[in-house]
């Protein structure tokens, strides 16, 4: 009779995981959607500041109410949160002003090529070590993105020069988190990153002129986008980081361009087109053997 209770016991773990590994999935997969809505409003560096500054204030009424928020943290790595801040203002920028150029679904395929920046900047800069068959994984999505570009037309050759940057950006960031960051609770860690990101908006909305006040319609969307697209999205990818393997995230989150297709298909009726498809598949294949490179090795090569 104990039995079925041991067994409950143990799947209700799972199951919670599983639940909040799905509804991680898609809210990570409307990025690019938020950004495109967004774009009809706003200027691309005006809509990301105040979603960045939302997010940023919610944050920090959640440690200043939890006591955990301390600015002698910033006062000691200022230089530091500058640097992150600068290059995600930057990726994040880039991100949304791409909406005016290439469809969501586009934008997603291709910024899976962030994984093989980060497996780059890991072997060339945090001297990693990663297997052949990752190296494999390397050469399948850059033919991936060879196809996907390949004869393009000049707005989406622009479009993709933008997500590229974007993604080069967002991936120099998380390396320099991962060489440099001390001993920093997710709280004040998070918020000054934040804080640091949506400065550098500012700044990057006036060196541009286009600084202008969200109208109310605007609003709307804006507390929405911050809040689901900064606060519960990363707050849900650090705590699935620390449920599951980061392999086994990386692999699910491949799953990621297709949700973002089909939320294109549905919100705006666009689609990548015929060769864009075939390129984003290869490339998102290549991330795929990326990801499983190590265990791919031990299992084929090193077994016997």
């Amino acid at each position: 009779m104990s039995t079925p209770s041991v067994t409950k016991g143990q799947d209700a773990p799972a199951a919670r995981n599983a639940a909040i590994l799905a509804i991680f999935l898609l809210v990570d997969s409307l990025h690019f959607v938020w950004a495109r809505l967004l774009y009809a409003h706003l200027s691309p560096a005006v809509s990301a500041m105040f979603v960045l500054l939302i997010g940023t204030i919610e944050i920090g009424i959640y440690g200043l109410v939890t006591k955990q928020l301390r600015w002698q943290i910033f006062k000691d790595y200022w230089k530091f949160f500058l640097l992150l801040g600068g290059l995600v203002a930057l990726s994040t920028y880039l991100t949304y002003d791409a909406m005016g150029f290439i469809d969501p679904g586009t934008a997603s395929f291709l910024n899976q090529i962030s994984t093989v920046f980060s497996l780059l900047f890991g072997l060339l800069w945090l001297k990693e070590k990663f297997s052949a068959v990752q190296y494999v994984g390397v050469g399948i999505a850059l033919l991936g993105l060879v196809v996907f570009t390949y004869q393009a037309g000049d707005y989406l050759r622009l479009g993709t020069l933008m997500i590229l940057i974007a993604s080069f950006c967002y991936s120099l960031h998380a390396a320099v988190t991962k060489k440099y960051l001390v001993h920093i609770e997710f709280v004040n860690f998070f918020f000054f990153r934040l804080f640091c990101t949506a400065a550098g908006l500012f700044a990057i909305a006036s060196v541009t002129r286009t600084l202008t006040w969200p109208t109310w319609q605007a609003w709307l969307l804006l507390l929405l986008i911050g809040t689901l697209d900064t606060t519960i999205s990363r707050s849900l990818y650090y705590l699935v980081l620390r449920r599951i393997n980061i392999t086994l995230m990386t692999i699910l989150l491949t799953l990621s361009p297709v949700l973002t297709v089909l939320w294109s298909l549905l919100l705006f009726g666009t689609l990548p087109g015929k060769q864009q498809m075939i390129g984003g598949v290869i490339l998102v294949a290549g991330v795929f053997v990326v990801s499983v490179g190590n265990q791919l090795y031990k299992y084929y090569v090193l077994r016997e």
